[in-house]
C-alpha cells in the first residue's frame, strides 16, 4: 500500500474511526488496530472493538493498493503531531511507513489476518431525516445507564409504532421517550430491538456533517447507520427492556409552564452551593412562580425565584440538579412544561407545543 494525503483529512478519518476502539477492554480479541484499506484513490478507515464499528472514507492520491492494520492511536497520534501539508503512507504486513517533510516513521503493524472479521446487516435499506434522528439522540441517549451492572438498561429501545418509531431510555432514575413520526420501514410490525447507547452517541457525533439523510440496515443481530462517507455498526443487546409504559400517567392534578432557559440557568446558578452531584435542588411550587434552592450545611445556601405559569396545590419537590438540567435541556421550544401528582411520585417535563418526547423524572425525598 502506497499512498498521498493530506494531513488533516487523514487524521480525521483515523480520529472517527478510532472512537470505535476506545471502549475495548483488556480482554477484547483482536488487535487494537485501525485497518488501512487502499483501492485506487479511496482509502477506507474501519476502527472496531467486535462491538461497535465504525468506518470511514477519505479520497487519497494512491499509488499502490493494499490493506494494513495499524497501531490505530498511535498513527493517529504521529499524524497529529506532524505539520500541515501532505502525508505518505506506504506499508504492507511487515512495515508502515509514515513520512511528512523531514519527519519520519516505521511501524510496526498487525497481522491483517487477525483482525476481527465483520458482519454486515442483511435487512432492507430505510432512509431517515439526519436532523430528525440527531436530534431524537440528543433527547434520548442521555437517560441511558452508563453501569454495566444491568447491560439492558444500557441501550435504547428502538419500538415500532402505528406512527412510526419510538427510542426509550432509562438508567431507572429517569425516563426518556421520543417518537419519530413517519419513521416506517426500519422495524417490523410490533418488533422492538435494543441499541447499545455507546453506539448511538458516537452516532449522535457523525450526524453533525453535511448528509441530508442517515441509511439504517436492521439485521438479526447488528445494526448499521451510513451517513456521507462513514458507517457505523454494532451489536445489539440482548434482553428485555423493563415497561415503561406504566411509569407515565395520562394526567397530572399539577402543571407548571416556565421558560426553558430562566429554569436552566436558575438551576445552573442555585446548584453551584451544591455539596456533591446528588445534593437535590428543591422546587417550591405556587401560583406565579417557582422558588428554586439549594441548601447545605458545609457552604450554605442559594434560592432563587422564576416566574411561571402554575396550576395545582401549592407544593416543594426536589430532584437531583444534574438530571432536572440534563431533561430541561433536551425539551425542545422556549417553554418547558412540568407535570406531577405529588413530591413522591414521578414528575415529567414536555415541550409545550408537541407530543413527540417525555423525560420522566424520579423526585428525591427530603425533609
Amino acid at each position: 500500500m502506497k499512498l498521498r494525503c493530506e494531513r488533516d483529512s487523514l487524521l480525521d478519518a483515523l480520529a472517527t474511526a478510532g472512537r470505535a476502539g476506545s471502549g475495548r477492554s483488556a480482554g477484547s480479541g483482536g488487535p487494537a488496530g485501525t485497518r488501512l484499506v487502499l483501492n485506487g484513490d479511496t482509502l477506507e478507515v474501519t476502527g472496531t472493538d467486535q462491538d461497535l464499528t465504525i468506518s470511514t472514507e477519505v479520497t487519497v492520491a494512491g499509488t499502490a493498493d493494499g490493506v494494513v492494520v495499524a497501531p490505530g492511536r498511535l498513527l493517529t497520534d504521529i499524524v497529529r503531531a506532524l505539520g500541515p501539508g501532505a502525508v505518505q503512507l506506504e506499508g504492507d504486513e511487515e512495515e508502515l511507513q509514515v513520512s511528512a517533510g523531514r519527519s519520519q516513521f516505521v511501524l510496526r503493524p498487525y497481522h491483517v489476518v487477525d483482525f476481527p472479521h465483520l458482519s454486515a446487516p442483511s435487512g432492507p435499506t430505510v432512509s431517515l431525516s439526519t436532523a430528525g434522528l440527531a436530534e431524537a439522540l440528543r433527547q434520548v441517549v442521555r437517560a441511558a445507564s452508563s453501569e454495566d451492572t444491568r447491560p439492558v438498561l444500557t441501550g435504547v429501545l428502538m419500538a415500532a409504532e402505528a406512527e412510526g418509531i419510538r427510542l426509550v431510555a432509562t438508567d431507572s432514575y429517569r425516563l426518556a421517550v421520543r417518537d419519530l413520526p413517519g419513521a416506517h420501514g426500519v422495524l417490523a410490525e410490533g418488533q422492538k430491538v435494543l441499541v447499545p447507547s455507546r453506539a448511538l452517541g458516537e452516532l449522535q457525533r457523525l450526524l453533525g456533517g453535511e448528509a441530508e439523510a442517515v441509511e439504517i440496515r436492521l439485521g438479526t443481530h447488528e445494526v448499521r447507520f451510513s451517513t456521507g462517507r462513514v458507517q457505523l455498526s454494532t451489536r445489539l443487546i440482548e434482553g428485555e427492556f423493563p415497561p415503561y409504559r406504566q411509569l407515565i400517567p395520562f394526567n397530572y392534578p399539577n402543571r407548571l409552564v416556565i421558560g426553558r432557559e430562566a429554569l436552566l440557568d436558575a438551576v445552573r446558578r442555585v446548584r453551584l452551593v451544591a455539596r456533591d452531584a446528588t445534593t437535590p435542588v428543591r422546587m417550591l411550587l405556587k401560583s406565579g412562580s417557582v422558588q428554586l434552592s439549594v441548601i447545605t450545611n458545609d457552604w450554605g445556601q442559594a434560592v432563587e425565584e422564576v416566574d411561571a405559569k402554575y396550576e395545582g396545590a401549592e407544593m416543594t419537590i426536589a430532584f437531583n440538579p444534574a438530571y432536572l438540567a440534563d431533561g430541561v435541556d433536551a425539551v425542545p421550544g422556549e417553554e418547558v412544561l412540568l407535570e406531577t401528582t405529588d413530591s413522591l411520585k414521578p414528575a415529567t417535563l414536555k415541550p409545550t407545543e408537541s407530543s413527540d418526547y417525555v423525560y420522566l423524572l424520579m423526585p428525591v425525598r427530603v425533609a
